[in-house]
């Protein structure tokens, strides 16, 4: 029986356990990312730690999403992660250089690899036939400290792509479709494997794109693989070096299949408010629009943007239309600048941003109250882009733009403009943004820590008995930016657990801190897909320092389920759906012999949850690994580790 790709990289990277799907695992990590939202936090923990130096090949600490510094809290942070990177001999991506996954394709990914990353958006390293995966911080510390990381295995799709895509029709239309077919929580569990003949019509960059956007089905990861299309790629960001060409066997045999015809793609676009809500652009219809923003580390590349260029060139952007367009990489902007792409999209009257995450995380450019925004970004969750009452639209780099000159949502294929064809380039090597940690160590590296880095909050061991009241009921899909809202307004308090927790669900139910306060501790209650989306611990962090003890959900998105365990916080899950219809804000739960009952998951048994207030019984379901039931135990993963040190 053949393998799939991604079996085949996890089987050379096997440290502990068996490759089967469901079974606990452990791999060795070759390479971390690091982003300034998720990154303070994740070297403050391997401060916590004290290891050192770190065990993965590289490590890279990249600054894109905190830039806008309108106070010394961002440019605190920075500095804070520059000297911890300079400690432990990770690199160090200034702000300007670009968005952390267009970077790390660029300068660092190989074929073959494994990278762990502290963003959800991690998996982008897949378009070039490595397995990528998103994860808590605190998970990426514990990479940097061991070189290791434990997951339970995957499942594999195997996505079939067939034919090629006809213009006006992109590796973002491929992505969307996926969605559409599979839902947000569709991929949980599983890898997603590309193959077919249609794989070899998509560039690297298309085909990051795609992986890219997989964190938005829940999948572990999504992989394609290394092919002449990857040498190519390699050799014009002058890495030729680094290629292996990697497939699938041809006789793999996948969990699930999912064909693509790409011939029969059309334009296509999320409607508000969920990534899978897609429809045609023609059935849509020309809806008028307010603002049009272009870039992200999905759709920020160099082909990406000349079509833009393209499209724009002796163009006029529509009277009532704000476009803004932000480039992936210092390299992108400095190649678009020589060859007069830029000036062709600045006089078309579009506004050009510094290379970085911005809009999409609501750093800036948010649309005005009740605007219709078309977005080449990955998410449009309600509130995301800002402004709580804007509809926010996903679509291609060339749906966007064409939009952006029609005034209103406008299906390319059917506008008469011919799409040119954009040539491979060579970039010249650049590290001027980079700073490198040569001579520095432990010993001679001081750590520069500015006055809003706080210390992050720590559980305590499980007690024998959790008392905990219901201080939130929440419906399905809640997203960790309704947990812990992601906006230019709180993104500089990352550090700042105390401060940022006090707007915690701020979005759904602004009184549950004060709920929280007052219970002392407290649980919450979800629905399907809880915690889907970034993968901010800082979802787990706020509430482990108000006081949650455990969660009650149909259902747990994998990176948020994992970040509660890190936290030593119980994800819970419902025995049968329909108790969730049960709970009432202030009901008294109670967990007993709670220590004898974790411990004997490793038996698959029921943890018992009693409704003190109603006099009702829960069986609650949690498959967690003999690790988890551990960190658990101990009260998350730093005292794990620390036991273990």
């Amino acid at each position: 029986m053949g393998k799939t790709l991604a079996y085949k990289i996890l089987e050379a990277h096997l440290l502990e356990g068996e490759l089967k799907a469901g079974e606990e695992i452990t791999i060795k990590i070759d390479q971390t990312l690091t982003q300034d939202s998720t990154g303070t936090m994740v070297y403050l923990q391997l401060e916590a730690m004290e290891v050192d130096s770190i065990k993965t090949e590289l490590s890279v600490a990249y600054i894109d999403h905190n830039t806008l510094q309108t106070g010394f809290e961002n440019a605190d942070d920075h500095e804070f992660i520059k000297s911890v990177a300079r400690r432990h001999g990770v690199l160090f991506s200034k702000p300007g250089n670009g968005i952390c996954h267009q970077l790390h394709l660029e300068n660092y990914g190989k074929p073959g690899k494994t990278l762990l990353g502290s963003d959800s958006h991690t998996p982008t390293g897949g378009g070039l036939g490595m397995i990528a995966i998103g994860a808590g911080g605190l998970d990426v510390a514990v990479a940097m400290a061991k070189g290791t990381y434990s997951l339970t295995a995957p499942k594999v799709i195997n996505v079939e792509l067939k034919g090629k895509l006809r213009p006006w029709v992109s590796a973002k239309d491929i992505i969307l479709y996926v969605l559409q077919q599979l839902s947000v929580k569709g991929g949980v569990g599983k890898i997603v494997e590309y193959t077919g003949d249609g794989v070899k019509s998509l560039s690297v960059t298309d085909r990051a794109t795609i992986t890219n956007m997989g964190a938005e089905l829940g999948a572990t990861t999504s992989i394609f693989p290394s092919d002449e299309n990857t040498r190519e790629y390699l050799k014009s960001e002058g890495r030729e070096e680094d290629y292996t060409s990697l497939a699938a066997d041809p006789d793999a045999v996948y969990d699930e299949t999912l064909i693509v015809d790409l011939n029969a793609l059309v334009p296509l676009a999320a409607m508000p408010h969920s990534p899978d809500n897609v429809e045609t652009v023609e059935k849509i219809g020309k809806i008028k629009i307010d603002q049009v923003a272009i870039g992200s580390c999905t759709n920020s590349s160099y082909a990406d943007l000349m079509k833009v260029a393209a499209i724009l060139k002796g163009k006029k952007v529509a009277p009532d239309v704000s476009l803004v367009i932000s480039p992936g990489s210092s390299k992108i902007m400095a190649k678009m600048a020589s060859n007069g792409a830029l000036a062709d999209i600045i006089n078309a009257g579009a506004r050009v941003i510094e290379n970085a995450c911005g809009p999409c995380i609501g750093m800036g450019q948010s649309p005005k109250s009740g605007a219709v925004s078309l977005r080449t970004f990955n998410r449009n969750f309600k509130g995301r882009s800002g402004t709580n009452d804007a509809d926010i639209y996903l679509v291609s780099p060339e749906t966007a733009a064409i939009s952006a000159i029609e005034g209103v949502l406008t299906d390319g294929t059917a506008c008469g403009l011919e799409l040119p064809q954009i040539e491979p380039v060579d970039f010249a090597p650049n590290d001027n943004f980079v700073v490198y940690p040569e001579g520095c160590n432990k010993a001679n590296t001081d750590v520069t820590m500015g006055p809003n880095i706080k210390p992050f909050p720590r559980n305590t061991s499980l007690p024998e008995e959790v008392k905990a009241r219901v201080v939130l009921h929440a419906g399905d899909n809640i997203t960790t930016d309704d947990i812990m809202p992601s906006d230019s307004r709180l993104l500089p308090y990352r550090s700042n657990i105390p401060h940022l927790s006090e707007f915690c669900f701020e979005k759904i139910d602004k009184g549950f801190p004060g709920r929280c306060h007052e219970a002392g501790n407290g649980a919450i209650v979800g629905g399907e897909n809880y915690g889907q989306g970034s993968s901010r611990e800082h979802a787990a962090l706020a509430p482990l320092y108000l006081g949650i003890k455990f969660v009650l959900a149909k259902s747990f998105a994998r990176i948020h389920r994992s970040n509660l365990i890190n936290s030593g916080i119980l994800p819970l899950v419902f025995d049968d759906p329909a108790d969730y219809e049960t709970f009432d804000l202030g009901d008294d739960l109670v967990i007993e012999n709670a220590r004898d009952q974790v411990a004997a998951q490793a038996d698959g048994g029921f943890i018992i949850v009693k409704n003190v207030t109603k006099g009702l019984e829960y069986k609650t379901k949690s498959n967690f690994s003999a690790l988890e039931i551990t960190m658990i135990l101990n009260g998350g993963k730093i005292n794990t580790i620390k036991e273990e040190m």
